[in-house]
């Protein structure tokens, strides 16, 4: 069994101290080993578990984007336990959290802060909005307006957000995770294709079986309270050794080339008006990588790629007016390349 004794905090929960705007970043962590971070990261999923019912494979996928430095976008119907989810991974994580409900009437400035004047020394003071937080959490970020949408695009590719000619660094780590609800388009602003590439994935949660929804009825009476609680496993240094060590690990060429096939196919697939971006193929790797140290491999197979190629891809392809009118889903042809696109025969695991 590996040590973790050095990784682990102390088991009593704390509050992280939260991290004011303009903190310089952290320096590099040493990385963890593989097995450590495959350890953290089951018993993350397990405290997760405790609070969260039926969302097992949408949560080790989120926890996986997470060390793979990305930002997860929950597409589904309300009321599937998405903000409980985002809760309790930022509290197992250690990190701290931030909610916020968008609204139509929602300001770029609700989201990244702005100068406000102090009547008493007469001058104006940074007052840091919702977004300098380690786990931000943008519900149904499709009912605000496309400038508010578009104020997190600086802070989700640089970890930062410029603020009246002054470029203010995010705490680290930062991390965004966004719902959006599908089947309502009155009063909703589709995310322009821009902001959902900034998305290393996008996850459907889906309905439970009638036995994991007997549970989660279950447990809220045997708890006699709204609020579940999660216990912190980790703290915002140890995710960052996580993430370093999940760095570390190197990718065999021919899985990443098998990456650069399956985007490039999008881009010639006669029902797709545009296929996915160089981002696309780079999160394809990146997140496998990810996928493989959950698992507790230090190398990548072909089928990490394949088991998240449709969160990482369908959103970054757009259908052609005729496939769309045919009702063809961008997912049926991301699954469907799978089948098309060779498979590398033999990869080194060393």
């Amino acid at each position: 069994m590996p040590d973790l004794s050095s990784a682990r905090p102390s088991t009593t929960p704390r509050t992280p101290a939260p991290q004011s705007a303009g903190t310089p970043a952290a320096p590099q962590p040493h990385p963890l080993a593989v097995r450590d971070v495959a350890a953290l990261g089951e018993q993350v999923l397990t405290e997760v578990g405790t609070a969260v019912v039926g969302m097992h494979d949408a949560l080790r996928t989120a926890l996986a984007t997470i060390l793979a430095g990305g930002h997860v976008l929950f597409e589904d119907v309300p009321g599937l336990g998405k903000t409980l989810a985002a809760r309790s991974l930022a509290t197992a994580l250690g990190l701290d959290f931030a909610r916020l409900q968008c609204t139509p009437d929602l300001l770029p400035a609700d989201i990244t802060g702005s100068s406000v004047f102090d009547p008493a020394t007469r001058t104006f003071e940074f007052r840091p909005g919702p977004v300098f937080t380690g786990l931000f959490l943008a519900d149904e970020i499709n009912r605000t307006a496309p400038k508010t949408q578009s104020a997190l695009l600086e802070a989700m590719a640089e970890r930062q957000v410029s603020i009246e000619g002054t470029s203010r660094p995010l705490p680290n780590p930062f991390h965004v995770l966004a719902t959006s609800n599908p089947v309502e388009y009155e009063g909703t602003y589709p995310l322009p294709e821009a902001q959902l590439d900034r998305f290393m994935v996008r996850l459907a949660v889906g309905y439970p079986d009638q036995a994991q929804e007997a549970e989660v009825l279950s447990r809220r009476l045997a708890r006699r309270h709204e609020a579940a609680t999660v216990r912190q496993v980790v703290d915002p240094a140890t995710v960052r050794a996580m993430q370093a060590g999940t760095e570390a690990v190197a990718v065999d060429p021919d899985v990443v080339r098998y990456c650069v096939d399956l985007t490039a196919a999008t881009r010639g697939h006669r029902a797709l008006e545009v296929g996915a971006s160089p981002r696309g193929s780079q999160n394809l790797v990146l997140l496998a990588r990810a996928i493989a140290v959950l698992d507790g491999r230090d190398y990548v197979l072909p089928e990490d790629v394949k088991r998240i190629a449709v969160p990482v891809l369908a959103h970054r392809i757009t259908l052609t007016p005729t496939a769309w009118a045919s009702a063809t889903r961008p997912e049926t042809i991301v699954a469907d390349l799978l089948h098309t696109v060779p498979t590398p025969t033999t990869v080194r695991t060393r």
